[in-house]
């Protein structure tokens, strides 16, 4: 696809519409620029998949043109892609000192670390990519070392602001630089980019800071064992966790893999700070009196083979959840997840513990890291943009922030909501969204990246509600006719000792259909497993009402 020289392109290739898998580019002239590699997590219809990550067909195409992928912090929707794509293209990564070390524990275990060329920024740098030239503001959110990034170009400046709210007082001291935004306001601002996942939430995010009060109060109060559980990547709530446990002269054991990673990588580089002799291993948890132990684990959204979905079952090895022993989750669910929240929250009950859970702000145990709807208004009364482009959201979210936009100044006609693979060109100063390129979701299963499609997916789906009926049959090669079966075999269909009868009938019409077509001359295998898997498959949900997905399998001896 040819761009008419000296436009400015912005292309939408993940986070739009959606929650997760964040992924844009900005294109001047013969320059490409990614903004943010991230991958999301399937949901309960996309059976077998363990990640999605995006489609990057627009950028393989023009790989001699990719400048940079720069990265605005750590979630895993925002890097979580990185791996896969690399391995398909490979170009350089700017991130924060944070940012990079998680992202180098990702390469490390794809083992394409020594390949990838990773470049050390900060809220100070300043670097040109072709004619693109970019600098930075630091914003607040719930991972250390997060960055708006601003992109300045010969049509004007475009400004991204990552995931941001703006907390006036952060547990690690890292404050929006909220004098840097004015001043990229005042220079005008072309374009602005802004995450939307809070903009129908009323008021401003409440600080980080409430939080680590409610959880030393928890530590206070519990009886017996503390078992907590957040998202690993949120280092500040971390730290609040080793505050309490301090406090309360308890040792603290970490469980979860993600959880040993991330702590490791902050203590490496100076975001956390644990004492020696506080961290113990799982297996000194019970040599303990419960009193004197506190346990941070992975698991505030459900995960199944997360430790806290295994903790509530009992079955993690070394570690039991006993009465009277308190468990705080310390995170709110993410939209999807309720239901295995739910379910673990009841199994924790059932074992007699004390449960904390629910909304932060009935519990005070979590707050978000995303604006509500007055910091967004005050980032756009910051920035003070000609266009505004939602991102980082769901429809309603988007639509929500173009009316927040529209309430402190921005024209309605110059905000774009779009979808993924929608392209905003700006040319003279004038923004039109009349094209697309190719974007959706890549699916990720085990070792496989995009070799899993929807017909795939459709044959998973009809296996896992109606089973399966393989039907073999053995013919004569000379003279073509039935020399054994048909013999069916079902799994998940029906239970075939009390399915007989069925069963019986159905071996009978395949009977019948092979020799109709025998007699009809017809001795192609695909014509006679059409009619078989046609015929049975009426005949059954005839009876059943279900479609089992039926395989024949002829043999010629």
């Amino acid at each position: 696809m040819t761009i008419r020289e000296n436009t400015l392109s912005i292309f939408a290739l993940g986070g739009i519409n959606e929650i997760g898998k964040n992924m844009y580019a900005i294109q001047y002239s013969n320059d490409i620029v990614i903004i943010d590699c991230g991958a999301k997590f399937p949901d309960e219809s996309l059976l077998g998949i363990d990640l999605i990550i995006p489609d990057i067909t627009y950028l393989l195409e023009n790989k001699d043109k990719i400048r940079a992928l720069i990265v605005t912090h750590g979630h895993e929707d925002h890097i979580g892609g990185i791996p896969y794509i690399l391995k398909k293209l490979n170009v350089p990564i700017y991130a924060t000192r944070f940012t990079l070390g998680l992202i180098e524990l990702k390469l490390k275990e794809h083992r394409i670390l020594r390949e990838t060329e990773l470049i050390l920024i900060d809220s100070d740098s300043k670097f040109d990519l072709g004619e693109i030239s970019v600098s930075f503001f630091k914003t607040s959110h719930s991972i250390p070392d997060c960055l708006g990034i601003v992109f300045h170009t010969p049509e004007g400046n475009v400004v991204h602001t990552g995931d941001f709210k703006f907390d006036l007082t952060p547990v690690n001291n890292q404050y929006s630089d909220i004098h840097k935004m004015a001043e990229i306001g005042r220079g005008d601002v072309l374009v602005l980019l802004s995450e939307s996942t809070n903009a129908e939430r009323p008021g401003s995010t409440p600080s980080e800071q409430i939080v680590g009060d409610h959880i030393e109060d928890a530590f206070m109060k519990a009886k017996r064992k503390v078992i907590i559980s957040t998202f690993a990547s949120n280092v500040n709530r971390v730290q609040q966790v080793v505050d309490s446990a301090i406090k309360t002269n308890r040792k603290l054991a970490l469980l979860g893999r993600s959880m040993v990673n991330v702590v490791s990588v902050a203590m490496e580089h100076g975001y956390l700070n644990v004492p020696d002799g506080l961290l113990i291993d799982a297996k000194e948890i019970n040599q303990l009196p419960p009193e004197k132990v506190a346990i941070l684990c992975t698991g505030s959204q459900g995960e199944p083979m997360a430790a806290l979905s295994r903790l509530a079952s009992s079955n993690y090895r070394d570690v039991d959840i006993l009465p009277e022993d308190t468990v705080i989750i310390a995170a709110g669910p993410i939209p999807g997840n309720e239901r295995n929240v739910s379910r673990i929250v009841d199994n924790l009950f059932s074992l007699g513990a004390k449960v904390i859970y629910g909304s932060g702000s009935v519990t005070g145990m979590h707050v978000s890291g995303h604006g509500y709807q007055e910091d967004l208004k005050l980032m756009l009364t910051l920035m003070k943009p000609k266009y505004f482009i939602p991102i980082h959201g769901e429809f309603r979210m988007l639509h929500q922030h173009r009316l927040l936009a529209e309430s402190v100044g921005v024209g309605k006609d110059h905000t774009f909501i779009i979808n993924n693979g929608d392209v905003v060109d700006i040319n003279n100063s004038v923004a039109r969204q009349t094209r697309k390129i190719p974007a959706g979701n890549i699916y990720v299963d085990g070792v496989g990246v995009g070799d899993i499609g929807d017909v795939v997916l459709r044959d998973r789906k009809q296996l896992s509600e109606d089973g399966m009926l393989v039907i073999v049959i053995t013919l004569s090669k000379t003279e073509r006719k039935i020399v054994s079966g048909p013999d069916t075999i079902s799994r998940g269909f029906v239970y075939a000792p009390d399915s007989e009868d069925l069963l019986r009938d159905v071996n009978r019409l395949v009977k019948t259909t092979v020799n109709d077509l025998q007699e009809a001359n017809i001795h192609q295998w695909n014509v006679m497993k059409q009619n078989i898997k046609k015929s049975i498959g009426q005949y059954l949900y005839t009876h059943t009402k279900r479609k089992p997905m039926i395989l024949p399998i002829i043999i010629e001896v």
